[in-house]
């Protein structure tokens, strides 16, 4: 296929936007708005709309001038920062949105016609349906971009709007004898609690804006005719709706404003034959307007796969002619516009088209916000404009959704929802949604840890929690560290992984180690972790333990804890984990050494936890790793059992201040898990660890400084009874209170 033949400049945009900003609701509704709230409450009204219009308009703006766009329009501005299946959700609701917003405007398009039904009425005692227009002038707008295109479409399209502005022109000129009198005030406000319900009927009129955008994919240069034409549209829409309001409050009574939806035909000069020319031309535009754009969001959705079949996506997308018209998407377009136009009210369908609108226009400004909360350099629009405008708009339309109408706000999020959810199922190898955000977390982050560093509260916190490092060659041959890590950095504490790649740093070894990397993390998601991993290429093991010691913590906080790991059944690197135990100890680390059994964790089993009279310093720090390992679901049925050995003078004095321990520290330890034994000095420690934690899901024993050093890897060895235990040494005492 060729490349699509681009023809359409600014003016199209221009025109596509004013015409569906310039609809009905300025011919039937507006009167109404200012006979109830006066011309000051409508001007209030006018602004607070434009607090999330303008806003989008500028965000529009700047995305479109940042890549190239194609086709699509908002659609596929959202999908390309937001990534396939976020653009896809709002894509779909966007694009019923357009559609039925055809026969919005084609039902309100009959209202020109209301001469004529009242004189069928008066005189033949017929009451005509208004589908007797409507549906015709449905199928035959249809036909018309059927047959002809968007190039016909814009050509029409300065034809109404000519007579659009040629009837808002003598709307202006007309004169009246409340005007002549000088009876009106002129900064009237009044029924101020009716503001909202009135904002709800109003608001629609200027939610045309980006309606020009959708022709993006016919545009020579989108990045120039977007922000020219959307930002005109905008301001020339705004100008003229204050302008009207000023012209309806000093030409009639608040009461005829409120009660005469065609009261402008009293007020314009020649007001019976272009009012109704007008109102014709401003809801034909706005659906003619509607009818080249909501096709081409649905051919872009098609071209990006987004429906569940191969076909469907193919019938939606096919084009015609050099300029790709979407011939079949404009088909099924005009059947469910015409749907809705046989049904004849779709006011309930109008406002959740607000929301989907408001949706829509909260998104944008989200992008616009985010990409610059981010700082992306990738992110170089050549239009601009300010982070606190669009968060203004993103904050104003979520908070107009929800003041015009609760129930229809939560409605158009539910069908977001299952939408997304629908779209996520179906297209689980696409990712995006998380590519806008992670700028903004790198920037969160990156000064959460600045403050941080500068207030030095971590060094000082009275409450201690583990930040664990661990460094392991052997990640896949044994997992023991890395669960044990996950069930650290659960909820309560901290975790890195480094998986060590001994050699030299070289581009083999450096793609090793990314290969490597992606394995990991595909592990880490399929176990839902939330350790950080990382892997390192350093000739030794002795130099990755000085380099990862010196590294910041992941959490805005030091790590204060490293994890070493060895095979019971083969403890090759217990020698290495010895001979750098001071280099830990030199950077104020605790050190937890585990010895890996050939079994994997009885996570049902009880958490064993050993106490003795020489290491009171590690008692707390177990007690705590222990209370912290045991949150995690997979212990959730295990519990929590102290065994402490005592002199037979001393076993009542260490069961005493075991439960005081307990007790202050508000731990979940019952006081039949507590058990002292008495121990003479014949009987070596391990052989009580074997014999009472045979059954153990978990064991922890502490050890010191002197010990390591007279017994080395001896120290270590002979718990052949029990399986995976945990050896825990802190640096200093950690309060249980």
């Amino acid at each position: 296929m060729g490349e699509t033949r681009r023809t359409f400049g600014t003016a199209p945009v221009f025109f596509t936007a004013i015409s569906t900003i310039l609809g009905a609701i300025l011919f039937l509704r507006f009167g109404y708005a200012v006979g109830m709230l006066g011309f000051l409450g409508v001007l209030l009204i006018i602004l607070t709309g434009h607090l999330v219009t303008i806003p989008t308009a500028l965000a529009i703006s700047e995305l479109a001038t940042n890549e190239k766009v194609e086709g699509g329009g908002e659609y596929f501005i959202i999908s390309r920062s937001f990534g396939l299946n976020i653009g896809a959700t709002i894509g779909i609701a966007l694009y019923f949105s357009q559609a039925i917003s055809i026969a919005f405007y084609i039902i309100a398009f009959t209202e020109a016609f209301s001469p004529l039904f009242d004189y069928v009425r008066d005189h033949f005692g017929i009451l005509l349906p208004r589908q007797v227009i409507s549906i015709p002038s449905m199928i035959l707008l249809a036909l018309l971009m059927l047959k002809k295109g968007a190039n016909l479409g814009v050509r029409t399209l300065y034809l109404i709007v000519a007579i659009l502005f040629t009837a808002i022109l003598l709307f202006f000129l007309g004169k009246t004898s409340y005007q002549l009198s000088g009876a009106y005030e002129v900064f009237s406000l009044r029924n101020m609690d009716k503001f909202f319900m009135v904002l709800a009927i109003i608001f629609p009129a200027f939610t045309g804006m980006t309606a020009g955008v959708g022709l993006s994919g016919d545009l020579k240069n989108p990045s120039r005719s977007i922000p020219a034409g959307t930002l005109a549209a905008t301001v020339t829409g705004m100008v003229i709706y204050i302008f009207v309001a000023w012209k309806m409050n000093i030409s009639a009574p608040p009461e005829e404003l409120v009660s005469d939806q065609l009261i402008m035909m009293k007020i314009a000069r020649y007001g019976k034959i272009v009012v109704p020319l007008g109102l014709a031309a401003s809801t034909l535009s706005s659906a003619l307007g509607s009818i080249m754009v909501a096709p081409r969001t649905l051919q872009a959705l098609a071209s990006d796969r987004s429906f569940p079949s191969r076909r469907l996506n193919e019938f939606f997308a096919r084009g015609k002619g050099k300029s790709n018209e979407p011939v079949n998407a404009t088909l099924i377009t005009s059947l469910i516009a015409l749907g809705f136009v046989a049904i004849g009210s779709i006011n309930s369908v109008a406002t959740v088209i607000t929301m989907f609108f408001m949706v829509t226009y909260g998104s944008l400004c989200l992008i616009s916000f985010l990409y610059h909360f981010g700082a992306d350099p990738s992110y170089r629009p050549s239009f601009r404009s300010r982070w606190y405008i669009s968060l203004v708009g993103f904050l104003m339309a979520v908070t107009l959704m929800f003041k015009i109408n609760v129930l229809y706000a939560m409605t158009a999020l539910v069908l977001i929802v299952l939408i997304y959810l629908f779209f996520d199922k179906y297209h689980k190898d696409r990712r995006g949604f998380e590519a806008i955000f992670q700028a903004a977390f790198y920037q969160v982050n990156r000064n959460l840890q600045v403050f941080l560093q500068r207030r030095n509260r971590i060094a000082r916190q009275q409450h201690w929690r583990p930040s664990v490092v661990c460094i392991s060659k052997d990640s896949f041959r044994r997992d023991h560290a890395f669960r044990l890590l996950t069930w650290i950095s659960y909820r309560y504490g901290f975790g890195t992984y480094i998986h060590l790649l001994e050699g030299y740093f070289s581009t083999q070894t450096r793609e090793q180690a990314k290969q490597q990397l992606e394995l990991l993390i595909k592990k880490s998601d399929v176990e839902h972790s939330n350790v950080y991993i990382d892997t390192l290429i350093s000739p030794s093991y002795t130099s990755a333990i000085a380099q990862t010691i010196q590294l910041p913590g992941i959490a805005g906080m030091e790590n204060n804890t490293i994890l070493f790991e060895f095979d019971k059944e083969d403890p090759v690197n217990l020698a290495q984990i010895i001979d750098n135990y001071s280099l830990v100890r030199a950077a104020e680390y605790d050190v937890l050494v585990l010895g890996s059994a050939p079994v994997p964790f009885a996570c049902g089993q009880d958490i064993h936890i050993w106490i003795t009279p020489y290491d009171q310093d590690n008692a707390n720090l177990m007690i705590l790793l222990g209370y912290i390992i045991s949150s995690h679901p997979d212990w959730r049925s295990s519990s929590l059992r102290l065994f402490a050995t005592s002199s037979r003078q001393e076993v009542e004095k260490t069961r005493t201040n075991l439960l005081t321990k307990i007790s202050e520290g508000r731990l979940p330890i019952s006081r039949k898990n507590i058990m002292v034994i008495e121990k003479d000095e014949e009987t070596p420690f391990r052989e009580l660890v074997n014999q009472y934690s045979t059954e153990a899901g978990l064991v922890m024993c502490g050890f010191i400084s002197s010990q390591l050093k007279h017994s080395k890897e001896e120290l270590f060895l002979g718990y052949d009874r029990v399986d995976n235990i945990l050896f825990v040494n802190a640096f200093g005492p950690k309060p249980l209170t």
